[in-house]
């Protein structure tokens, strides 16, 4: 029995080796520098872990996140491996006894965040404990193209200077062909030698379904898996609040985790995960890298996620263990609306182009009609060999199509007409709102209003028109520029479908009764439905400080009037429905310095 496959067995109590993880160790121990991408739960760690502990020396691992120290060296030390982290959480006393311990050769791995590694001393710290690998985990955290970018990540390079004959490992899960390259080139890797394993996880089954009343659809989803462990994972932290907050008010074990809380929740909330004590996790998307929790049954995106590494790598913690796994997202129209809107935010225009690519590319995986399973392979770079996967909704249930002929030629005439007259393209939003004749003031400014194409599409509303755009780009007849703007253009096919009006068959959208929720209901009045949202965080807040209903504070009725008009004076606040004295007093000023604020970063806008 080799070396390699007996401390296999003896420290982790595997028998067999997973799918190039023993060409991986086998290539670091004679000394090369290697990339190696393995699927979450494709057993990663093991890689840098067993050859730290067959050749001499110690075995730095460059690692991103403090519960991923923890959780590795908690696991290595019940397997009676020497490893130690460095981090923040230790005191000085702690700290200074774990440096003693390297100085003396007492471990056999270190973790420690890549800002550490460049502390002053730490290059003399790292030549004298005699390194003998340096193991850069989820390695694509280097790359700006990569869905975690974190700009220190950029500063490991510096130590392939001061530890010239070191061998260097990178490690990930989600890598695009672009991201690999980055991540060779950022950190100087020499001649490595590359394992890329199949993105495929065949256990798992993936779903996409319109968001209705979402608590509503996760207690039914949960109610069939009520043994089971899963985590949902929310958007923002208020949101994984108030789910959790809701499930535990029905009697389920669940629990948040997200930023805000304090470093004691986090841990509480993670350990009673972790032991089964707790069997939901509702969670913003600080919760598991590197939580390596065998048993995740299920996982559910109550929003829309921001990129399809980041879908792939959250969904990859259900199934770790081979079993089957379930993978449900919710999607709404009105979750691409507040994506954009955010990106729309981002001055840096580098990081807002990829923002934007990233976004149309998870919401073309939502929309699609094809294979998930494809699609996503397709993402990585790898073809999935058959035609029908038999575990995602699309495979199981295809979705219907339609004689889509007209609508795609009125689209592209449309993109055709607003080019010839103007000579300069709009995105996507622009171009549905002359569709269904919206009165705005770059239509009127830039004589849209007058265009052959101006309202000749009122059958659909904007979602629909929306995701028409969508699938014509996804059939390649649309093109989406690259730059500043993401403005969209006929491809050549998409000039030679004008021309000869060929036949073009659509996949019915998702039914989507959220779009109409989300744009609006009967009776609702039109406002500024991001400014709605805000407000009504500052009045849940209000009301939460007086233990009263938040209507007793302002109805809906209010609040959307207020996301209107923009009232940012008592004055202006005067005239708002449902704005009497006492409540103009009480809370006039506060409203009209959030609608101020607001407004610091957003633009205004005009309704009919």
């Amino acid at each position: 029995m080799s070396r390699l496959l007996k401390t296999l067995k003896s420290t982790f109590g595997y028998d067999s080796f997973r799918p190039l993880q023993r060409e991986i160790c086998d290539a670091t121990l004679a000394g090369k520098d290697v990339f190696a991408l393995l699927p979450t739960g494709g057993g990663k760690s093991l890689c840098f872990q067993l050859p730290a502990l067959i050749r001499p020396g110690l075995t730095v691992v460059v690692s991103p996140l403090i519960a991923l120290m923890k959780d590795q060296v908690d696991q290595l030390k019940a397997t009676g491996v020497a490893a130690t982290y460095l981090n923040s959480t230790l005191g000085a006393k702690e700290a200074r006894a774990r440096l003693a311990g390297l100085h003396q050769g007492k471990y056999k791995l270190l973790y420690a965040a890549p800002e550490r590694l460049m502390l002053e001393g730490w290059q003399e710290n790292l030549k004298a404990w005699g390194v003998s690998c340096l193991a850069i985990d989820e390695a694509h955290c280097i790359s700006e193209w990569g869905h975690d970018f974190r700009p220190e990540f950029r500063q490991i390079a510096r130590l392939r200077a001061v530890l010239p004959d070191v061998p260097l490992m990178a490690l990930t899960a989600t890598a695009t062909e672009r991201v690999r390259a980055d991540i060779v080139t950022h950190l100087k890797l020499r001649d490595p030698v590359t394992f890329v394993a199949s993105f495929n996880r065949p256990n798992l089954t993936y779903r996409v379904t319109p968001k209705d009343q979402p608590l509503k659809q996760i207690i039914t989803f949960i109610r069939k898996r009520e043994d089971e462990s899963g985590i949902i994972y929310c958007a923002s932290r208020a949101a994984a609040e108030r789910v959790a907050d809701s499930l535990a008010g029905r009697g389920f074990s669940a629990r948040a985790y997200h930023a805000g809380l304090s470093g004691g929740e986090r841990e509480t909330n993670q350990e009673q995960f972790l032991r089964d004590d707790t069997r939901i996790i509702c969670a913003t998307i600080a919760f598991g890298m590197g939580i390596n929790k065998p048993n995740v049954r299920w996982v559910i995106h109550h929003d829309l996620p921001k990129n399809i590494e980041g879908y792939y790598q959250e969904t990859g913690r259900a199934g770790r263990d081979g079993l089957p796994g379930d993978c449900l997202l919710l999607f709404s129209p009105g979750d691409v609306a507040k994506q954009t809107h955010f990106i729309d935010q981002i001055t840096q225009q580098r990081e807002q182009q990829v923002a934007r690519n990233q976004l149309r590319q998870i919401v073309h995986y939502a929309e699609s009609a094809g294979c998930r399973r494809a699609e996503l392979l397709a993402y990585f770079g790898e073809t999935f060999p058959g035609s029908n996967c038999g575990a995602c909704d699309n495979c199981l249930e295809p979705r219907e199509t339609y004689d889509g002929t007209i609508a795609a030629q009125k689209f592209l005439s449309c993109i055709y007409r607003i080019k010839q007259a103007t000579r300069f393209s709009v995105g996507l939003n622009h171009i549905v709102e002359v569709l269904t004749g919206a009165d705005t003031e770059k239509i009127r400014r830039w004589g849209h209003d007058r265009l052959s194409t101006y309202g000749i599409g009122k059958e659909f509303n904007r979602s629909q028109w929306a995701a028409v755009g969508r699938e014509l780009m996804r059939l390649g007849h649309v093109g989406v520029a690259e730059g500043e703007y993401s403005t969209l253009e006929l491809t050549d096919s998409g000039m030679d479908l004008l021309r000869s009006r060929a036949p073009v068959t659509l996949t019915k959208p998702l039914d989507l009764p959220v779009a109409k929720r989300v744009t609006r209901r009967t009776g609702d009045i039109a406002c500024d439905e991001i400014l709605f949202a805000h407000l009504r965080g500052v009045r849940k807040k209000l009301a939460d400080e007086r233990k009263v209903p938040a209507y007793v504070i302002f109805g809906d009725a209010t609040l959307r009037a207020m996301a209107r008009e923009y009232p940012v004076t008592i004055q202006d606040m005067s005239g708002i429905f449902g704005m009497g004295e006492k409540k103009l007093a009480e809370f006039g000023p506060i409203f009209t310095a959030a609608i101020a604020e607001f407004l610091e970063t957003n633009s205004q806008q005009t309704f009919d």
